[in-house]
């Protein structure tokens, strides 16, 4: 009997093989519980998620610290991750599952909103810094490090001096809607892209796109 077959039958657990564990991702979508959140712009990391769940066939449970599901494509473990802390604590979230899963902070994924950048773009980086967003400062903070890949989606900047969390915090209007319904299957894309193809090839095929 070799190690991990020794260690699975002595605690009744899987233990996975490193080739295992580099198949396997955390998506994490940023934004608030509660229906009044659901609908805003601040939410559309959730929606990505959604997406991807719909298009993937599967259905989220609640869990420590937030909604999660998991799905299996091309090989690779799909863990998606709604953090049920609200966005100022998101980072608490991540450190549990990223700890619990044993992912390692390559195969991490932060899809959040961006008010820097027009609505519908998309930027995927490697690391940086949390650019104002209170989530992604959070997240950097419990994980103490800016190394981690994230996917912005611009939710543009059409705001008064004073009023980004008004505008952030308020729901889409009837052009966004009917922008994003183009807008969300490719990002679901870019989020199985990112676990089957590397984050390099992700960045050159879907950013500006």
């Amino acid at each position: 009997m070799d190690l991990k077959n020794f260690f699975s039958n002595l605690f009744g657990t899987k233990v996975e093989t490193k080739e295992e564990l580099m198949k396997k991702f955390l998506i994490v979508g940023l934004g608030n519980i509660g229906e009044k959140y659901t609908n805003t712009r601040h939410n559309i990391g959730f929606k990505i998620l959604d997406e991807v769940a719909e298009e993937n066939k599967v259905t989220f449970e609640t869990e420590k610290l937030g909604d999660v599901a998991t799905f299996r494509f091309k090989g690779r473990t799909f863990i998606l991750l709604k953090p049920s802390t609200f966005m100022n604590l998101s980072g608490k979230a991540v450190k549990y599952w990223m700890e619990k899963e044993n992912i390692s902070i390559e195969n991490i994924l932060v899809v959040t909103d961006d008010v820097h950048i027009d609505f519908g773009s998309i930027r995927l980086k490697a690391k940086g810094s949390a650019g104002g967003h209170n989530g992604l400062k959070d997240i950097q903070e419990k994980l103490n490090t800016q190394q981690y890949a994230r996917f912005r989606f611009g939710v543009g900047g059409n705001y008064s001096k004073g009023r980004q969390a008004d505008f952030v915090l308020g729901e889409w209007n009837k052009e966004e809607i009917s922008q994003l319904i183009e807008r969300l299957p490719t990002s679901a894309k870019i989020i199985t892209s990112f676990g089957t193809e590397g984050l390099a090839n992700t960045m050159n095929t879907f950013n500006g796109k």
